[in-house]
């Protein structure tokens, strides 16, 4: 089944304008019609172009049928489990994935995020909220468009085909894992401070012992699958009580 993108409700020209000149197309996918109307409502009076989806499919036929900035997903969907549904986005593409849920669960946030979404909001939450969220998720950069290959010694990072190399052999990373290589490939050389890292990796702020040991282990899978010597770092070096900086080996 094929499903035709469709904006919801009509805005006079001059929003049309300002949608062209700085609007953002967002995809939202909510079985509630409730939910997704207040929703449409905050989104569409910032600018924003919202699309809509009740169920997992029809949120995948969306996400294919054209260009978007923002997926906000729903994880109550009646038909494909949300879970599928994220990491079959993410693997199209690199567009952000704002999960929201009633369920707070720690085992569930960190499912959603290492399938590939990129932030998690509990309901209920303020509408200023959201939109602070959604702000944020717009500002990360699409490193593609400007490094769409970095190398560092026999590391090599293609962001454009999502596939990473070391010594021209392909290493096989989680989502999350990826997302930490290549947030640090990105500024290779440069030092990523914890907060910064863990915010361009999972999309939240960084503000708890939990939240460094999370990813102290994300970083330490992540060495498994490309040092030579885990133990023995020679891409991804630790600065002690800083963060992370990824470097070619000597």
């Amino acid at each position: 089944m094929s499903v035709t993108l469709s904006v919801q409700g009509s805005r006079p020209r001059r929003m049309e304008r300002r949608w062209q000149e700085r609007g953002f197309r967002i995809l939202l996918v909510d079985n509630q019609e409730r939910s997704r109307e207040l929703l449409r409502t905050s989104l569409s009076s910032q600018g924003h172009r919202v699309f809509e989806a009740t169920t997992g499919q029809e949120a995948l036929a969306n996400a294919g049928a054209g260009h978007l900035d923002l997926v906000i997903l729903d994880l109550a969907l009646p038909d494909v489990a949300s879970l599928d549904v994220i990491g079959r986005l993410r693997e199209r593409s690199d567009t952000p994935i704002l999960v929201i849920s009633a369920c707070d669960l720690e085992e569930q946030k960190v499912a959603v995020l290492d399938a590939g979404a990129d932030d998690y909001l509990t309901r209920p939450f303020g509408m200023a909220e959201l939109l602070a969220r959604v702000r944020a998720a717009l500002r990360r950069p699409v490193c593609a468009r400007t490094r769409p290959v970095i190398v560092r010694g026999d590391l090599t990072v293609d962001v454009r085909r999502r596939r990473v190399t070391v010594a021209d052999r392909e290493v096989m990373l989680t989502p999350v894992e990826y997302s930490l290589l290549k947030a640090l490939a990105v500024s290779a050389g440069t030092v990523l401070i914890h907060r910064r890292l863990f915010r361009e990796v999972w999309g939240r702020r960084f503000g708890s012992d939990q939240d460094l040991n999370l990813l102290r282990v994300s970083v330490n899978k992540l060495r498994q699958k490309i040092e030579p010597d885990p133990a023995r770092p020679r891409y991804l070096l630790t600065e002690i009580g800083v963060g992370y900086r990824l470097q070619s080996p000597a």
